[in-house]
């Protein structure tokens, strides 16, 4: 599955890395240079990040559905226990 990024995303994370780079390696680099940058790390980085993720999701979600009797359990015949 390709990851593909917003437009939006993707210039925010190109300043991002411009800004990085300016910060921490004392040196300059332009928009191509982030752009390329940024999709190396999506190409050969994303994958993996994501592939940990799913797992990880799943996980979560097992425990949610198996916690659906006790997050969402309603006392039957309760009326009368309400009124005393």
């Amino acid at each position: 599955m390709a990851i593909k990024l917003p437009d939006d995303t993707r210039q925010r994370l190109i300043s991002s890395i411009k800004r990085y780079v300016t910060e921490n390696m004392d040196d300059q680099i332009g928009d191509l240079g982030a752009s390329l940058l940024l999709d190396f790390f999506v190409d050969e980085l994303g994958p993996a990040v994501y592939n940990m993720a799913v797992p990880d999701t799943q996980a979560r979600m097992h425990d949610q559905v198996n916690d659906l009797d006790g997050s969402c359990y309603e006392p039957e015949f309760a009326y009368w226990q309400k009124r005393t």
